[in-house]
């Protein structure tokens, strides 16, 4: 066997090996993203309070029933007259203050015991 030609071709399979790029190809096959830049710039959101009590209140006068839902941080409590209701969102400016609704509703309390005012039904003083 004769070395002599293969030599010649070896060196012209090694050059033309050399020419070629040897960075690996990258395939994606998903389009780049157009609000990219707009998620990375957009500010954190903040998540809904937890619910931190749900409770029915016995209220007086009238022996009435109040059930209502007191979250996390002290500014949101959720208020139904009847148990599948529709809830009223009473908001407190800073935790520690009344809660209060359009339409005459206000909550002063905790989840224990509580002062609720209701449009037709006035104020009731409720515990737990």
């Amino acid at each position: 066997m004769n070395i002599r030609p293969l030599l010649p071709a070896a060196a012209i399979a090694l050059l033309s090996l050399a020419a070629c790029d040897n960075k690996p190809e990258v395939v994606d096959s998903r389009a780049p993203d157009p609000l990219e830049e707009q998620l990375k710039n957009a500010p954190k959101v903040e998540l809904p309070p937890a619910i931190k009590a749900s409770v029915s209140m016995r209220c007086q006068p009238g022996n009435a029933l109040v059930f209502a839902e007191f979250f996390e941080g002290d500014k949101l409590v959720k208020v139904r007259t009847e148990r599948d209701g529709d809830p009223t969102d009473l908001k407190a400016a800073e935790a520690g203050q009344p809660f209060t609704a359009e339409g005459g509703y206000k909550l002063t309390g905790n989840s224990k015991t509580a002062t609720v005012e209701l449009p037709g039904k006035g104020k009731l003083t409720c515990h737990a």
